[in-house]
């Protein structure tokens, strides 16, 4: 008798599971399908109605955990490692573009699928996976919110994560109000993120001639190993696997002619709301670098860090408070953001992965308690030193769980048998495949370097 392979069904096998997909309820049932496109509009008009799911899962591409590599790449090598922001990003909209075409043309997210997929064992080892990257990735933007409330409002870091937890309260309002309600929310941070940064950028006056040429890819980067380190610790901040769940989810509230034509409009929206929105995030992440470079590396000041660091050494040098200030509030927003979206990528993974249909409160509540409690009892226990190792080690936990989510969706995106005309062309499964390896290889050498260094 011939055992199923756990990753790789027979047609009939997926033809059946595909057939069942009708009666599975939804990812975020609450919204599924709840915003009207309008049709026979013009098709700015109709653009306009997709905007808003690419700004959500923009927001975990600048979170906390990118900042620390940021400032560390800025002030040690100037504008050189800009280069990788940009490979990294470009990456990450290729990807994202996949996620969002997989909700869209087979009507599941990226955990539903891999339910419908894979054998049970392999369903609860990566569920678990996608729990322990999205607690280490909320954690660090736990850990970032508490880091911009002790800054501004000098609340001590204890206090400060425990105030983190009332986020979940606020998504509870802003959804009974309607998704567009969270979606707008998050857009308007993101502004403000990039408002303060826009305002820190005129304040530094970065060389650049300087800028410019740090976005051409450079061999010192593999040739010195230092650098390379901070390169590979950028790429690993930047791509999130709980992006993908994410994003193939809440392309989803949208509600679509299911026809060939209505989809292939979707997915044309949908990927364009999402390449602007990371547009923006690359944006706020080569600000960061350029901040750190043209203020701390142009001092000679090249061992910064830490996000508190270089917090209070941007008013000394700059001259000015307003532009510590501008830095602590977008390090608020952005941590504030992507506690949002992250508690969101909780709900979706849980009710995927397990089909579990538990009260909207009590599942962001048990998500938002995975990441909140380690961070309390080690603020407590050992203090802000503790939080930064819990960083560190949160961003290893990260890497570890990426791959886990990346392979599955360029397996899912390539197979004609569930997205028919859809499927990847051969450019954009070589493409994908050869994102898919170097995210591989790069994560595996990080967690190597990272462990080799304690």
């Amino acid at each position: 008798m011939s055992q199923k392979n756990p990753f790789n069904p027979s047609s009939s096998e997926y033809a059946s599971a595909s057939a069942s997909a009708a009666t599975m309820a939804p990812s975020l049932g609450e919204a599924h399908s709840s915003m009207k496109v309008p049709q026979n509009v013009a098709w700015w008009k109709k653009f306009l109605a997709f905007v808003g799911p690419g700004y959500l899962v923009a927001v975990g591409y600048m979170d906390p955990g990118n900042w620390a590599t940021d400032i560390a790449g800025g002030s040690q090598f100037g504008y050189t490692l800009l280069s990788v922001i940009l490979f990294s990003n470009m990456m990450a909209i290729v990807l994202q573009s996949l996620a969002g075409k997989l909700g869209i043309v087979t009507g599941r997210d990226l955990a539903q699928a891999c339910r419908e997929r894979f054998s049970a064992p392999v369903v609860m080892m990566l569920w678990i996976l996608c729990e322990l990257a999205i607690a280490a990735t909320d954690l660090a933007e736990v850990i970032g919110s508490a880091i911009a409330l002790k800054l501004l409002f000098n609340i001590p870091m204890l206090y400060g994560v425990i105030i983190t937890a009332v986020d979940v309260l606020l998504i509870l309002v802003l959804q009974n109000k309607g998704f567009r309600a969270l979606e707008t929310l998050v857009i308007v941070l993101m502004a403000t993120i990039a408002l303060c940064f826009g305002i820190d950028l005129f304040l530094a006056k970065p060389d650049m001639g300087g800028v410019l040429h740090g976005f051409v890819p450079s061999t010192e980067i593999l040739q010195n190993p230092a650098m390379l380190y901070i390169a590979i610790g950028i790429i690993g901040a930047t791509v999130m696997p709980h992006n993908l769940y994410l994003h193939s989810s809440i392309v989803q509230t949208r509600q679509i002619e299911q026809t060939t034509q209505g989809k292939r409009e979707a997915i044309r929206y949908t990927t364009m709301d999402s390449t602007i929105a990371l547009t923006l995030a690359l944006f706020i992440n080569a600000a960061i670098l350029i901040v750190s470079a043209a203020v701390f590396h142009s001092a000679g000041m090249t061992q910064v860090a830490e996000i508190s660091d270089a917090y209070h050494l941007l008013t000394p040098l700059l001259g000015t408070t307003i532009a510590s200030v501008l830095f602590g509030v977008a390090l608020l927003a952005s941590g504030q953001n992507s506690t949002l979206t992250g508690t969101l990528a909780g709900q979706i993974v849980m009710e995927g992965f397990l089909n579990i249909r538990i009260p909207a409160w009590l599942r962001r509540l048990v998500t938002r308690l995975i990441a909140i409690i380690p961070a309390v009892i080690v603020t407590a226990i050992a203090g802000e030193r503790g939080t930064e190792e819990l960083l560190i080690l949160s961003q290893v936990i990260l890497s570890l769980q990426l791959p886990f989510a990346v392979i599955p969706l360029v397996m899912f995106t390539s197979d004609k048998k569930s997205m028919g005309p859809f499927a990847n062309k051969l450019w954009l499964k070589i493409v994908s495949w050869t994102i898919a390896a170097i995210i591989v290889v790069l994560n595996v050498y990080l967690i190597i370097q990272t462990f080799m260094l304690f």
